[in-house]
């Protein structure tokens, strides 16, 4: 069955196919060739589809049918819209991975100024009842109140020193009455996470310290102090540390079991002195890494780990001192008894 010309154009024009174009009149009996008449048909029925046409129906059900759609096709085209300017709906999935992104970022403890966080422990333990000695540090007559005696460590960006590496964890044990009256060890511990957050870090430490504090660290009077002293400078704040005692645990432990072990690093220290046995530690070593790899966006679990790392040298430093304190109390009544025989 053929079908002419201008019939075909007279169809596809009452169907809306804007590229119909007037042509010049032919006779009714004018011919379509079976491709060109199969190329037009196929067009035909695309363009009903797209207006919503049955191509099987009549050319004057087909135009009954587009008019009666008309006004609801308009609002189907306004609902469409205003679904489109809405904002979508996030997938469950999709809150998920962000809810796990946010988590990976979390730090603990408080954020008590921008960039700034606290972190606090309360460790319930009995306190030493008497003066502690220092004859262990060679300072025979010299003996401190325990609830005197601030145990510090510091995280850097590095081991060099120097104006270039700053701290950005500083970590403090004292031995405290909680209010609910119970004794124990309070660790407290600044943690940075911005740059810019400095300056608070080194103001809320300051703020622990009091004329009679007496400081007492591992290395600290060479390497941890020099560098608070050197960030206060450089951050213009007053520095508090030159004014107080400071008692470094390292020469003592050097002079008393040095050969004992393969070294007298607090970790070696620790392990076969104190008997403590850290797990999943991350190595001070990579402490910078952690930090930096967190300033840059990544996740915050290494920066986790040093928070623990470093809650557990101020808590070995207590445990240390009380036994370098015992150590030089039992060696001297050990003298003294053999003098006496």
């Amino acid at each position: 069955m053929s079908i002419s010309a201008d019939r075909l154009r007279a169809l596809r024009k009452q169907a809306g196919d804007p590229t119909v174009r007037e042509a010049a009149p032919s006779g009714d009996g004018a011919q379509l060739s079976p491709t060109v008449a199969a190329r037009d048909s196929a067009r035909t029925r695309e363009r009903s589809v797209l207006d919503w046409m049955d191509p099987t129906a009549t050319p004057a059900a087909n135009d009954r049918h587009r008019r009666g759609l008309q006004p609801q096709n308009v609002d189907a085209l306004r609902r469409l819209i205003a679904t489109r300017e809405r904002k979508p709906a996030v997938p469950a999935g999709a809150a998920v991975a962000r809810g796990a992104a946010v988590a990976e970022r979390s730090l603990p403890g408080q954020e008590i100024s921008p960039g700034l966080h606290l972190i606090e422990a309360f460790l319930p333990q009995p306190i030493p009842r008497m003066a502690l000695s220092l004859a262990f540090a060679r300072r025979c007559e010299d003996a401190v109140a325990p609830c005197d005696l601030l145990f510090f460590d510091t995280e850097t960006t590095g081991l060099a020193g120097g104006s270039g590496t700053r701290a950005f964890m500083i970590g403090a044990a004292d031995w405290q009455v909680h209010a609910s009256g119970i004794e124990g060890l309070r660790v407290r511990q600044l943690l940075t996470s911005t740059m810019a957050a400095e300056g608070a870090m080194l103001r809320a430490f300051a703020g622990w310290l009091s004329p009679g504090t007496v400081l007492s660290s591992y290395n600290g009077r060479s390497y941890d102090a020099p560098l608070l002293k050197t960030r206060y400078r450089l951050a213009r704040l007053a520095e508090p540390l030159s004014a107080l005692d400071h008692i470094d645990l390292l020469h003592p432990t050097r002079r008393r079991y040095r050969g004992t072990w393969e070294n007298c690093r607090l970790a070696t220290i620790e392990r076969q002195l104190l008997r403590i046995v850290r797990e999943d530690d991350l190595p001070g070593c990579q402490a910078p890494a952690a930090w930096l790899s967190f300033l840059r966006g990544g996740s915050a679990g290494n920066l986790r780990r040093v928070v623990q790392h470093n809650h557990q040298d101020v808590v070995t430093l207590a445990q240390l001192f009380q036994r370098l304190v015992q150590a030089e109390d039992d060696e001297r009544a050990v003298l003294a008894f053999e003098q006496a025989r």
